[in-house]
């Protein structure tokens, strides 16, 4: 449910509800011996049993942790689901989801995708037999045409990384779902359950890199998985405790003291992002600027249409080679040049020679992912410093604005 009040800038109202529930779903002080407010870290490997097979919920750190608990249920609280599970990374997540899958089966993959998924299907998954497909799924037709009746999970991002492309989630779950019981998984990194609720407009499985913008602190390494179905829950369930890819308590206690500021932050990034934004695009020494907050966004309409804002990421791409662009980034003094993304502090990255250096040459090039293409995590500093950095590292870069060429 979403409120009535329009968010800034055009897009959705925010979600009913959302702060309350990142505060205390989940967090009952009831369920702890002394109604702890805070949820305790759970370190305990191993649980009491009354008899044997009998136990009070718990019987393995594996297989459940309190504190595990109680992240799990305040993630689904916020993604509008049933049910949620915790894993030890992003890519944790992915191979479990994977894992519902058998040889044979074929995987439609967004062609625009974080790096560690494009090296993982296309590298580790289709060595056990696994049908990797890279599409262009912002283009339904093309998404239709790939389709097989070997084709069991489609996987997209939106935005993309580090493009910053958007799908129409709902379109997409249209095309896939009439095929029959194909599985859609939308990765949410980007956007965070506070912008963006891919379960509402159709997707099946909603994952993230807990890492970024649902931790936010850049002190966790995490994935989650949110879905309704009870048969994926189960099904996911099982895997979670088979494969054992799970989070450490310490990191659950972590990641579920930071869902307490999401809304906070995601509105601070949104505000300084587009300040940031809006400054990139009127410099003469930036030759492009990618925000979907942005109306020259190609898909600034779906972006309104289908999320509540907008986070910190901005792409764009600096006028000149990639002498210039090392030189921006030499010269940045608040941005720190560093992989990863959405914690309080504002990071730099150059995909081409880092994130997206697994991919193949060629396959980068299609996708515009060029040595001058910077892509950018807005933190939470304040905006007139961000923009104060920015101005004199580009000024680094190109000392006279009429020599960018």
């Amino acid at each position: 449910m979403q409120k009535k009040d329009a968010s800034p800038h055009g897009f959705l109202p925010s979600f009913q509800h959302f702060a309350t529930q990142a505060i205390h779903a989940g967090q009952e002080p009831e369920q702890w011996n002394f109604q702890d407010v805070v949820p305790p870290i759970s370190l305990s490997t191993t649980f009491k049993q009354v008899a044997p097979g009998q136990h009070l919920g718990f019987e393995y750190s594996r297989a459940g942790n309190p504190t595990r608990k109680c992240l799990e249920k305040a993630v689904a609280a916020l993604d509008g689901a049933k049910y949620s599970l915790a894993f030890a990374s992003g890519l944790a997540a992915t191979l479990t989801i994977t894992h519902l899958l058998k040889a044979g089966d074929q995987i439609i993959c967004m062609d625009d995708v974080y790096g560690g998924t494009n090296r993982y299907f296309r590298k580790v998954a289709a060595e056990f037999g696994l049908k990797i497909s890279f599409v262009d799924c912002t283009k339904t037709k093309l998404l239709e045409a790939a389709i097989t009746p070997e084709t069991k999970l489609v996987w997209i991002e939106t935005p993309t990384n580090p493009n910053l492309k958007l799908i129409d989630i709902e379109a997409c779950a249209h095309t896939v779902h009439k095929h029959g019981d194909i599985i859609l998984v939308v990765d949410n990194t980007f956007m965070s359950a506070y912008f963006q609720r891919p379960l509402a407009l159709g997707a099946d499985i909603c994952m993230y890199s807990a890492t970024k913008y649902m931790n936010g602190h850049s002190d966790v390494v995490m994935g989650l998985v949110s879905v309704n179905s009870e048969d994926l829950h189960n099904r996911l369930r099982f895997l979670q405790n088979a494969l054992g890819a799970v989070p450490s308590p310490m990191d659950c206690y972590l990641c579920n003291r930071g869902l307490k500021t999401l809304q906070i932050r995601m509105e601070k990034h949104f505000k300084n992002g587009m300040a940031v934004a809006q400054f990139l695009e009127s410099n003469p020494r930036v030759e492009k600027v990618i925000y979907p907050g942005l109306p020259s966004h190609p898909q600034h309409e779906l972006a309104k249409r289908q999320c509540t804002g907008c986070p910190g990421m901005i792409t764009f791409i600096i006028k000149g080679s990639l002498q210039h662009a090392e030189t921006f980034l030499k010269n940045l003094k608040l941005f720190t040049l560093a992989e990863s993304l959405g914690g309080y502090e504002s990071l730099v990255e150059l995909p081409a020679i880092m994130t997206h250096a697994s991919v193949p040459k060629n396959d980068r090039d299609i996708l515009g992912i060029s040595d001058t293409l910077i892509r950018l995590s807005v933190g939470l500093e304040d905006e007139k410093d961000l923009l104060e950095d920015l101005d004199q590292a580009l000024k680094a870069a190109h000392p006279s604005s009429g020599n960018c060429n």
